[in-house]
């Protein structure tokens, strides 16, 4: 040990010769890095990768029939994010995301450690992991905008109050894929385990109890999943009303990249009051919450190819506000997307609505949206 330290830090080192009786200067200078990681191994992408640059933009025109919406928004910058991400010694993957449409803010900022398939351990401001839908990119969606059950339950806009969070909080998850097939060698179960502070992105937490959300996946064949997800938590509101959140969901989804056939169905349930059912108190009456505190969503998607770069879709979201047939909105969307290059998109969408919450219960949409990325 005395000599291989002696030879690490001497600028030469003192070698026997054959015969043991004779010594020569070894003037080669051994630097730390020489002994740690011999030159010849050193290449740069042991120490990071390059990183990858790339954005995506969603333009739209939107016209509907609903009173008091004057025809709709018209044409609109929907979406417009920039990202970049990377490596660092190989196991840690890096990635910021920034939306600069409306107020520009971050959307993703996290880092993973992901050696083995089996664990990867994230820690930052990324999706939560309830629902099928909530993770897919816009662009995968299919049809024009996630299904309700994706938007009041993971957090576009959610039941409680909470303004939209793009589905993210800042939290920690452990997530992995177990069990090899023989067959084709896929991952047969997915786990995801998350704490998160419940408040949404780009915000500290407001009180010191946490939202825990995981599930579970099972593929038993490549290509279909059978999925359960769970989310206990809660939400404080800007007047300071502390609102829970609990809910279960459950669905099955199916990706066939060999013949670019697609189906999602989910089912969500969620108990907790809505922050807009609270009524202050007066001095006629106390504080109290009107309605239900029960909310369930469903939504049935299947995506049809009809030619190398057209595909269609057709799409059942319904949604009850109180877990009644008296609160409830479906819609009905019929999409043709014609991509003629991986980076580009043009996608047609009608959508029927019935709504009983709303005083006009019947109306119709219909939606021209662009899609291209860098």
């Amino acid at each position: 040990m005395l000599a291989v330290a002696l030879t690490t830090l001497m600028p030469f080192s003192v070698l026997a010769s054959e015969n043991d009786d004779e010594v020569f200067l070894d003037t080669t200078y051994k630097t730390l890095q020489d002994v740690i990681l011999p030159k010849a191994k050193w290449k740069r992408s042991d120490i990071a990768s390059i990183p990858k640059f790339g954005g995506y933009v969603i333009g739209s025109y939107k016209f509907d029939n609903q009173s008091g919406q004057h025809g709709g928004d018209g044409f609109n910058l929907r979406l417009a994010r920039v990202y970049v991400d990377g490596s660092v010694l190989n196991d840690f993957k890096y990635r910021l995301q920034v939306e600069l449409n409306g107020s520009p803010h971050i959307k993703d900022a996290f880092i993973a450690w992901s050696h083995w398939k089996e664990l990867e351990i994230k820690i930052g401001q990324y999706k939560r992991c309830f629902t099928f839908e909530n993770p897919y990119n816009p662009w995968d969606v299919g049809v024009g905008d996630y299904s309700q059950l994706a938007k009041k339950f993971s957090g576009f806009g959610d039941r409680v109050g909470e303004t939209s969070m793009g589905g993210r909080d800042l939290g920690l998850q452990i997530q992995g894929d177990l069990f090899k097939s023989r067959h084709d060698g896929h991952r047969q179960l997915h786990y995801t385990l998350g704490v998160f502070n419940g408040q949404g992105i780009n915000r500290k937490d407001a009180n010191r109890r946490k939202d825990v959300i995981g599930n579970l996946q099972w593929m038993p064949i490549k290509g279909l999943w059978i999925g359960a997800f769970g989310w206990i938590g809660n939400w404080k509101s800007p007047e300071g009303l502390t609102l829970d959140r609990k809910r279960y969901s459950f669905g099955v989804k199916y990706e066939n990249p060999d013949n670019n056939w697609s189906a999602r169905a989910e089912y969500a349930r969620s108990h907790g009051h809505k922050a807009s059912d609270y009524v202050a108190a007066t001095e006629e009456q106390p504080a109290y919450w009107k309605g239900g505190t029960k909310a369930d969503a469903w939504y049935v998607t299947v995506g049809v190819p009809v030619w190398r770069w057209i595909k269609c879709y057709a799409k059942y979201d319904a949604y009850r506000d109180y877990a009644t047939k008296e609160s409830m909105h479906t819609i009905y969307s019929f999409s043709t997307n014609l991509q003629p290059h991986k980076n580009l998109m043009l996608q047609l969408q009608y959508n029927y609505h019935n709504d009983k919450n709303s005083v006009d219960q019947h109306y119709h949409q219909f939606w021209v949206q662009t899609y291209f990325r860098f």
